[in-house]
C-alpha cells in the first residue's frame, strides 16, 4: 500500500472536532495529493462547521506533518450539503434539500425555543435555513425571532413569500391570524392548514427547513409524521422522569413511519445561578444519555436552564443571535452541529436525478 493511500485513509478516520465523528462518516476527502515534501487535502464536509473549519485544517495538518519528510501541509475545506432520503412513499419539497423535525413527546419542555436556535446556529454556521411552525394551536415563532406583527406576501395570489428574520426564512400560522385567536380546529383541518403552509410556501433554496412539531403523540402528530417528507427528527426532552417517559414514545412514533431519529437532545439540562454560577440539575441528571443509550441513539446535546434564553427569546432576539459568545448560545451551536453531522451519515436522496417515464399511446 502506498505512502499516499495510507495518509489518505489516516484523514479519514481523523475525528472532527466537535462532532466526534470521523472525517470519512461526515464528508470525504476530494483530493489527496503528495508532491515531495508537500501534502494538499481538498476535504468536503456534509454539513455546515464554519466554527470549526480552523480546528479541523490544524488537526489535519499536525496529523500529516507527523509523517517523516512531510514539512507542509496545505488544507482547504469545502460544504456541500446534499438531500436525504424521506419516507418512500413522500416526495422531498421543492427548493428544500432537507427537512429536520424537532420534536416532543410533551409541551414544557423547551421545544420551540431548542428549535428556534438551532435553526439559527445552522445559520450562523454558514447553511441556508428555514423555520415552520407546525404548532398550530400554540404558533410563537413569530414571537421568539421578533416578527410576530409580519404577514406573508404574495406575488401571484396563490403562493407565500415568507417573512425573514435574523437570517432565517419563517412560515407560521401566527403570521395569518389574529393573536388572540383560538385555534378550534380538528386534525384534519389542522393537518390542511400545515400542508397548505409547506406546498405553497415558496421557500428559497434551503440546506435545511427545521420544522416545530405539536407537542404529543396523538393522531395529528401521527399524520403530520406521515405526509410531511421528513429527513430526520430530534427529540426534545428534560431530564425528568415524566418528560422522558412520553419523549420515548415520540421517538417510538417517528421509528413506525420509518423516520429516522438523528438523536435526543436533553434540554433544561443543568441550571446555571446568575448571581454566582452555581451549577445544579434542577430536573433531575442522565435522563437524556439514558434514553439516548436505550434506544441506540446519540445524545446530540445538553441544554442550559439559563435565565437569559427565555429574556432573550421573549424579546424576540434569541440566545444564539444575542450573545453568540456565550454559553447558552455556544451550547446550541454545539448540538446543531452535532445534529447535521449525524444527517450527513444518512443515505442520500437521489429521486431528482431519476428520470421521468412517460408513456403515450401510438
Amino acid at each position: 500500500m502506498s505512502a499516499e493511500i495510507t495518509l489518505k485513509k489516516a484523514v479519514q478516520a481523523l475525528p472532527v472536532p466537535g462532532v466526534d465523528h470521523p472525517l470519512g462518516e461526515v464528508g470525504k476527502i476530494n483530493e489527496f495529493r503528495l508532491k515531495q515534501s508537500t501534502a494538499a487535502v481538498v476535504v468536503e464536509l456534509g454539513f455546515p462547521g464554519a466554527a470549526i473549519e480552523d480546528d479541523l485544517k490544524n488537526a489535519i495538518r499536525e496529523l500529516l506533518l507527523r509523517e517523516e519528510g512531510i514539512t507542509d501541509v496545505q488544507v482547504e475545506i469545502r460544504t456541500k450539503i446534499t438531500a436525504h432520503g424521506v419516507q418512500r412513499n413522500l416526495k422531498p419539497l421543492k427548493n428544500v434539500r432537507n427537512i429536520v423535525a424537532i420534536a416532543s413527546g410533551k409541551g414544557g419542555v423547551g421545544k420551540s425555543t431548542t428549535a428556534v436556535n438551532l435553526a439559527l446556529a445552522l445559520s450562523q454556521e454558514g447553511a441556508s435555513v428555514g423555520i415552520l411552525d407546525a404548532d398550530i394551536y400554540g404558533p410563537s415563532i413569530p414571537l421568539m425571532l421578533g416578527v410576530a406583527g409580519e404577514r406573508p406576501t404574495s406575488e401571484d395570489g396563490e403562493s407565500m413569500i415568507p417573512p425573514r428574520a435574523h437570517g432565517l426564512q419563517v412560515m407560521s400560522i401566527g403570521f395569518l391570524i389574529d393573536p388572540d385567536q383560538p385555534m378550534v380546529w380538528r386534525g384534519p383541518m389542522v393537518t390542511q392548514a400545515l400542508n397548505q403552509m409547506l406546498q405553497q410556501t415558496r421557500w428559497s433554496d434551503l440546506d435545511y427547513l427545521i420544522v416545530d412539531m405539536p407537542p404529543g403523540t396523538g393522531d395529528i402528530q401521527l399524520t403530520l409524521s406521515q405526509q410531511v417528507p421528513v429527513s430526520g427528527a430530534v427529540i426534545v426532552t428534560t431530564p425528568q422522569d415524566i418528560a422522558l417517559l412520553d419523549a420515548r414514545k415520540g421517538l417510538q412514533m417517528f421509528r413506525k413511519v420509518n423516520v429516522p431519529v438523528l438523536g435526543v437532545v436533553e434540554n433544561m439540562s443543568m441550571h446555571v445561578c446568575t448571581k454566582c454560577g452555581h451549577e445544579e440539575p434542577l430536573f433531575g441528571s442522565g435522563g437524556g444519555s439514558a434514553m439516548a443509550a436505550e434506544y441506540d441513539v446519540e445524545l446530540l446535546g445538553q441544554l442550559p436552564l439559563d435565565l437569559r434564553i427565555r429574556e432573550q427569546t421573549d424579546g424576540g432576539r434569541p440566545s444564539v443571535i444575542a450573545e453568540p459568545a456565550e454559553a447558552p448560545a455556544k451550547a446550541y451551536l454545539r448540538t446543531a452541529r452535532r445534529m447535521a453531522a449525524r444527517l450527513a451519515m444518512q443515505g442520500r436522496d437521489y429521486s431528482a436525478k431519476f428520470p421521468k417515464i412517460v408513456v403515450e399511446e401510438t
